[in-house]
């Protein structure tokens, strides 16, 4: 039987029609269980947007590498990164040995400066970091116009994930009342690779679910539970979307499918969109006791974790996870 990776149409859903939460719920837990990767059509995300946002990506990237280097990453990973500045070294599939061909600049939730996580100190809850308003005219407005879109946007598709765990809609609702996201402007500048050299090497994403608006141009393979590679089928006007291994930890297993992607070098501009819960949401689905692996019960916006009856954690050691779990996800 030939694999091929889904497209779902989630229009009916989105215009509240009879019955096709129920059946988008059918569809993504398919694509979950199987894939972990799925094209989505019928979205209403404006496609003036998306391509402003586009068109926002080439502007920072085709500044000059002064210019963007004065923007580098800062300690909550927000900013520019150059290219062949990172590489994935945990790779279940191949052994990367090269660092990546792409440049990107990070961009995640703004706050103000009054804001308290932001006055925390906490890592990647801090600052962004952008362009002078006289080098990049309405770069920053634009750029947050996408990302707000999206995040609006990702916590739409919450209630058929949930119904498709059999849980109730608005099971994740409050987890997501301030997600963490990472809006990543991509550049994959035409170069020649060296052998076992990717745009994007083959990895797993860490974040709950990625949003990828498509291009024409192509380059990212998944690779199917076969093994096989197979190139994302391009449709005008779509997401490609993938689960994370957040999602995994988050099921418990169960959406136990967070497919290995790569990317080959084009030249081309990329705009992924990663969503995630907010810093003190960490749990499992009590719906999903059956898979392997401790069962996190939340209490409050908090959580407490047991494994079986005899064994207990404190809610210190569980922040402590959180924060480890929190730095591998903001530093993918």
């Amino acid at each position: 039987m030939s694999e091929s990776i889904p497209v779902i149409d989630v229009a009916d859903y989105l215009a509240g029609r009879r019955d096709a939460l129920t059946a988008l719920a059918r569809l993504f837990c398919d694509a979950l269980t199987t894939v972990g990767f799925m094209v989505i059509t019928g979205h209403d995300v404006p496609q003036g947007l998306i391509a402003q946002t586009f068109a926002e990506a080439k502007r920072i990237h085709d500044l000059s590498m002064p210019q963007k280097l004065a923007l580098k990453l800062n300690e909550h990973n927000n900013g520019y990164m150059a290219m062949s500045r990172y590489a994935v070294w945990t790779s279940e599939v191949n052994q990367n040995t090269k660092p990546d061909l792409n440049e990107a600049f990070f961009i995640k939730r703004e706050r103000d400066f009054d804001n308290p996580l932001r006055r925390s100190g906490r890592r990647f809850v801090g600052a962004n970091v952008w362009p002078d308003e006289s080098v990049l005219p309405d770069f920053r407005r634009r750029a947050l116009a996408y990302a707000d879109t999206m995040d609006t946007f990702a916590r739409r598709m919450l209630p058929p994930l949930a119904v498709g765990l059999d849980l109730p809609p608005d099971w994740f609702d409050e987890a997501f009342s301030e997600s963490q996201f990472t809006l990543r402007l991509s550049h994959y500048p035409p170069t020649q690779a060296a052998a076992n050299q990717f745009g994007i090497a083959p990895h797993t994403d860490s974040s709950f679910m990625t949003y990828l608006a498509q291009t024409e141009v192509p380059g990212l393979q998944v690779r199917m539970p076969s093994g096989e590679w197979l190139d994302v089928p391009f449709v005008p006007g779509s997401f490609a979307v993938n689960s994370g291994d957040m999602m995994k930890r988050w099921t418990n297993g169960r959406f136990s499918r967070h497919p290995t992607v790569r990317c080959h070098l084009s030249d081309n501009t990329a705009t992924p969109f990663r969503s995630s819960s907010d810093r003190s949401s960490t749990g499992r689905s009590r719906a999903c006791r059956h898979a392997p692996g401790p069962t996190i019960h939340r209490v409050g916006r908090r959580s407490s974790m047991r494994r079986g009856r005899s064994i207990g954690t404190t809610r210190t050691m569980i922040r402590r996870h959180s924060e480890i779990w929190w730095h591998e996800f903001w530093t993918s």
